[in-house]
């Protein structure tokens, strides 16, 4: 009969950092986590991941570990460590690769990354994901079901235990190589390329719960806030140079419109050709200052110019000046004010890529004000499609991915039986609007699949619209000309 260890031992030699004469050392550092008492199976794994699968299992049967999910994961770090370089291994590789090319590099810490189960390629295939035609080109569409829903028993383990103040974050480099515990993942097999940011070190890693193609995250050595200045623009354009296959951009740096991580700067990255970087620029205007710089407003939802330049200094500039100039802007006819009661209320959202040997930076305009009527922000999805998103919109849905709440899964599926006049338990938060679909549409057991599709979809355009600062609208567009003409005063 086979054996799982020496089977998993094998396809750790075969992935390196290992040899041969390494083998014994290795069986015996794995059945010192899983047991010694082999799983009595019929047919044995022969699939890496599968083969890990199993050894959790042993594990489990030998009373190595408990039967829950962060013993499960913290273990499954541990024995995927065993098939991931040291972090001086996979930096050194990295480099010496990238002088061959950029892809050449970033194609090995992606394989990397998902061959030692670091990046849960198993949990993302789960995700639910469609496209949606509107006037904007085609919003993609995302159900979000890869991230494990948390255990019972290790939330109430969690209550008992001390405070842990280290790592500070999820996202500080003291994560890498870091063992986890309950309510902190574990990142045994996590590793980090360093890189250097305008004389500052950062980390280049990608996200273990992808939201699409090679999806990574740069990393501030330094654990500091979120932060949207002349630096960020400086530095988004200096990723974009070291990985021209890549778009990066920053989640906004305030609250409402940033994202879910304000407490560690950082930034996001990948290979996809977002809905928004394939929306055109529908009006051109001029900026006096940065004649070598072209500019426009994107044909989008949200508020978006669009700068170009071959001049990566002066298109630093050009986004500086509009920054500076939309911080201290008001026009309280559309409700925006810069600033109340001392607390600042507008910043950007900020994304670079490479286009036909240029810099293409687009700058979409954030603000988190409140009010009596949308106490969850005057530009954040509104009431009536909270049912749908209610989370901040970051910097990947801004560009037209939209990441929604594992709950609909089941959610729509009720919905569905209600439009179809089956006994259902749809939530009463969806009620008025399945109402109006069915109003809308002649449903079948045929169709109504792609018509829920399709009006989640447009439900999500409205969050985008919402989050928009100067509207789709005649008076709207007018308020976003007289802000053009306030950066070039």
């Amino acid at each position: 009969m086979e054996n799982i260890v020496e089977n998993f031992v094998t396809k750790v030699l075969e992935q390196g950092p290992y040899q041969e004469l390494d083998r014994q050392y290795l069986v015996n550092r794995i059945y010192a986590l899983v047991g010694e008492t082999d799983l009595q199976l019929e047919k044995h794994p022969s699939n890496f991941l599968e083969i890990h699968d199993a050894l959790i299992e042993m594990a489990i049967q030998n009373k190595k570990i408990e039967d829950n999910p962060t013993e499960r994961e913290i273990l499954g770090a541990d024995l995927m460590n065993f098939a991931t370089p040291t972090p001086s291994q996979v930096n050194a590789k990295f480099w010496n690769l990238y002088q061959k090319s950029a892809s050449a590099a970033t194609t090995y810490f992606y394989q990397l990354s998902q061959h030692n189960d670091y990046i849960k390629t198993r949990a993302i295939a789960k995700n639910i994901e469609f496209p949606v035609e509107t006037d904007y080109g085609n919003l993609e569409i995302t159900i979000n079901l890869s991230k494990p829903e948390k255990d019972p028993r290790a939330i109430a383990l969690a209550q008992t235990q001390q405070s842990i103040s280290y790592p500070q974050c999820q996202l500080c480099m003291e994560n890498e190589g870091y063992e986890g515990h309950v309510g902190y993942p574990a990142r045994a097999n996590h590793r980090i390329v360093r890189l250097l940011l305008d004389g500052e070190t950062w980390g280049f890693q990608y996200s273990p719960y992808a939201y699409f193609a090679e999806h990574c995250i740069f990393i501030s050595e330094t654990h500091r806030p979120m932060h949207i200045d002349r630096s960020t623009f400086q530095n988004l354009v200096a990723l974009t140079k070291l990985f021209p296959e890549y778009f990066v951009g920053s989640n906004a740096d305030l609250p409402i419109v940033g994202g879910s991580m304000l407490s560690h700067d950082h930034y996001q990255g990948g290979k996809h050709n977002f809905p928004m970087a394939m929306a055109k620029v529908e009006t051109t205007f001029k900026l006096s200052d940065y004649p070598d710089v072209q500019a426009g407003i994107v044909k989008w939802p949200m508020s978006v110019i669009r700068l170009a330049s071959e001049d990566e200094g002066e298109l630093v500039n050009a986004a500086t000046h509009i920054l500076d100039t939309w911080r201290k802007y008001r026009d309280p006819d559309r409700q925006i004010q810069c600033e109340t009661e001392g607390i600042k209320h507008h910043t950007i959202t900020p994304i670079v890529r490479k286009r036909a040997g240029q810099f293409e930076m687009d700058l979409v305009l954030r603000d988190n004000q409140t009010s009596k009527q949308y106490p969850d922000g005057i530009f954040h999805p509104h009431a009536d499609v909270q049912h749908i998103k209610k989370e901040n919109i970051g910097l990947i849905e801004v560009m037209g991915r939209a990441i929604l709440p594992a709950r609909l899964k089941t959610e729509l599926q009720e919905v569905q039986r209600y439009l179809l006049a089956q006994p259902n338990q749809m939530k009463a938060y969806h009620k008025n609007w399945a109402d109006e679909v069915q109003q809308r549409h002649t449903i079948t057991d045929t169709n109504v699949q792609e018509i829920l599709n399709q009006e989640v979809g447009h439900v999500f355009l409205r969050v985008l619209e919402d989050a928009g600062v100067f509207k789709r609208t005649s008076d709207g567009q007018t308020g976003f000309l007289k802000f053009i003409k306030a950066i070039n005063r």
